[in-house]
């Protein structure tokens, strides 16, 4: 697989993490570098890429971004995505990892919204989707956080740069980091929430069998609770944690909310198409949807 490597700590701490990887899985790695020419000190992201391909033990590959490609967001994306994909074909890889995270997937739902795109807009960075023909974007980090990945490189003794233009209000996305920088301290988990909404609008436009499941899971207990205040105040933990728990045909229970839990018998496995293979009912003071 080709992973790019910007010099940043995102990327430089996906390399690691996809070199140790490879070297179980019998895969190989060799790290891509796209040069911007956006910065003047550019040439100092290039140097501490082939610095980690050093310390890693993996060949570095670079590419330029062709002249008149243009400074704006979406023009660097794509130049980039063609180079990564260019190089990818020029190594043999049928991967390309990007160290795309949480933060980076809440700002690109926030700008879809922002921008007035529909509900197709709204579904975040896919985890995976065709880059070009016979290659595979990939982005295995979109759960995890920055400052995750940050100390993970400090504790590793890995290189990396900082890139001085994320501090540029002129690019749209650098404006919605800053204000979410102030927004965390008040809303602590508001990537993981985003980042949760996207996940269930991909399952719902796809129709999946866990999209289903949670379908069937609110109206079996919308009906069970009926008379403790329905879905209200039940959080989504707690219908994927029931999900999880029928998909495995394990017995177990699922605290629901204060006073109300669900249980599940040895087997009782959601039925495909979604049925969740429940009966719902709730009566007393410690309420039991079973």
């Amino acid at each position: 697989m080709l992973v790019a490597a910007s010099g940043g700590p995102d990327s430089t701490a996906l390399a690691a993490l996809a070199a140790g990887a490879a070297r179980s899985a019998g895969a190989f790695v060799v790290l891509g570098h796209v040069r911007h020419g956006v910065r003047a000190r550019a040439w100092q992201d290039e140097a501490v890429v082939l610095a980690l391909g050093a310390a890693l033990g993996r060949r570095v590959v670079a590419s330029s971004l062709e002249a008149g490609t243009g400074h704006d967001e979406a023009a660097l994306r794509d130049g980039r995505y063609a180079a990564l994909a260019e190089m990818a074909r020029r190594v043999g890889a049928r991967r390309v990892c990007v160290g795309q995270h949480a933060e980076d997937q809440t700002e690109t739902v926030l700008l879809a919204l922002f921008r007035g795109a529909g509900p197709g807009g709204l579904l975040g960075m896919r985890p995976e989707r065709p880059l070009a023909e016979g290659l595979t974007l990939v982005r295995p980090l979109l759960r995890v956080g920055p400052r995750a990945l940050r100390d993970y490189c400090l504790r590793e003794h890995l290189p990396y740069a900082r890139d001085s233009s994320n501090a540029d209000r002129a690019y749209a996305r650098n404006a919605v980091r800053a204000a979410l920088a102030t927004l965390r301290d008040a809303f602590p988990r508001l990537d993981e929430a985003v980042a949760r909404y996207a996940e269930i609008a991909r399952d719902e436009e796809a129709g999946t069998a866990r999209a289903q499941l949670r379908v069937a899971l609110r109206d079996a207990l919308g009906g069970a609770l009926g008379k403790t205040g329905g879905l209200r105040d039940v959080t989504f933990e707690r219908v994927e944690a029931a999900a999880r728990l029928l998909e495995g045909g394990r017995a177990g229970r699922v605290h629901v909310k204060s006073g109300v839990e669900l249980s599940a018998p040895v087997g009782r496995r959601a039925k495909k198409g979604g049925g969740a293979g429940l009966d719902g009912n709730a009566s007393g003071g410690s309420q039991r949807a079973g």
